[in-house]
């Protein structure tokens, strides 16, 4: 079953049981999803359904810090809600300890030597950790690294 047909899925229980917040942002991922099809003119791969849905997961992680750090915890925790949703149809995200020991093997893999390397380190290690790792987190810690070398 493809993601789209999963979500296809969802959407339909989501009604039945009359769960308002998974519709909802079933709704919503769809609507992008639909977009991003009209935009590139074909049928999405899961890839690329992946893609439209890390995008939205990173939206609504910025709107909770955002809403925090205005005081407005009654919005934050419908964007969670709606966060938790939609990661429950992307890959398993990689702990700190799995990241940190990629990152180690990258580093001796490109024979990185200071701070200065951190494109070369980056630009090999995103592609291992695509849709299963944060790109601020796995940045955080190659700096981290690299500036302890």
């Amino acid at each position: 079953m493809s993601l789209q047909e999963k979500l296809m899925e969802d959407m339909k229980l989501a009604m039945k049981s009359g769960d308002k917040v998974r519709l909802e942002t079933i709704r919503g991922l769809r609507a992008q999803i639909k977009n991003k099809q009209i935009e590139l003119g074909k049928e999405l791969t899961d890839e690329e359904v992946l893609q439209v849905l890390m995008s939205a997961a990173k939206k609504r992680k910025e709107s909770i810090e955002q809403f925090r750090a205005g005081g407005r915890d009654d919005r934050a925790e419908e964007e969670q809600q709606e966060l938790n949703i939609i990661q429950s149809y992307l890959p398993e995200q990689m702990s700190e300890a799995e990241i940190s020991r990629l990152v180690e093997q990258t580093i001796q893999e490109v024979n990185a030597a200071s701070i200065k390397d951190m494109g070369k380190v980056m630009g090999t290690i995103m592609p291992k950790v695509k849709g299963k790792a944060d790109g601020k987190l796995v940045q955080q810690i190659v700096r981290e690294k690299l500036s302890a070398l």
